[in-house]
């Protein structure tokens, strides 16, 4: 196994252990369950809004560390990516790139008081499943991708701003994947040097008291 999966894989793991630590043991941060919008595309140079996947994330959070001023954050979520072709007259079509992943977010969260906060960090993911689905007037279904054609583990940055109303957090974050999606000569025909891009809208609920 190359070193770079082994790294993402012990990430993974350790995100595990953590919520493990988190809900069984008394902690000073905050826990519980969060999801909302994915807005997701893939990217070769330069990051557009053109061709977005809409889909969702969903899963837990935990604080393993915090003060008044800052916390360590881990998140573990299932989350769509991917995008979409349009392709108008004289053929009405359109393509979706499906993109499932389990995300392993790790986040520093800088609080602005007890109102606003700052989250900055990485994430690490590995991909559950890919298909391509098809609806339009020239065919209609979805075709299931070999996951050996896509590579096993996605990476990037992440930033987001988040907003407290009590035990309930509303947030807008970015992920920019820096890994390549394609692993075999055929995916990187039709993806190239593809990665992943994500915005994300949210709604968490602390469930600590």
């Amino acid at each position: 196994m190359k070193t770079k999966n082994k790294l993402i894989y012990g990430l993974i793991l350790g995100g595990l252990l953590s919520f493990s630590a988190d809900f069984s043991f008394a902690q000073t941060g905050k826990a519980g369950i969060k999801g909302g919008l994915n807005v997701s595309n893939l990217y070769i140079d330069n990051v557009t809004d053109q061709n977005a996947r809409y889909g969702f994330h969903l899963g837990l959070f935990g604080q393993p560390i915090a003060t008044d001023a800052f916390a360590l954050q881990v998140e573990l979520l299932y989350s769509t990516k991917g995008n979409k072709a349009q392709y108008g007259s004289p053929f009405d079509q359109e393509i979706k790139y499906n993109l499932n992943y389990l995300d392993l977010p790790v986040l520093a969260v800088i609080k602005l008081g007890e109102a606003a906060e700052i989250h900055l960090g990485g994430y690490a993911s590995y991909l559950l499943g890919a298909d391509i689905s098809y609806s339009g007037s020239l065919a209609n279904g979805v075709t299931k991708i070999d996951k050996d054609n896509l590579s096993s583990v996605d990476y990037g940055l992440v930033g987001g701003f988040a907003l407290n109303f009590g035990a309930t957090q509303v947030g807008v974050r970015y992920n920019y994947g820096l890994a390549k999606i394609s692993n075999s000569a055929s995916a990187n025909a039709i993806l190239g040097n593809s990665k992943n891009s994500n915005a994300q809208l949210y709604i968490a609920f602390n469930l600590v008291k």
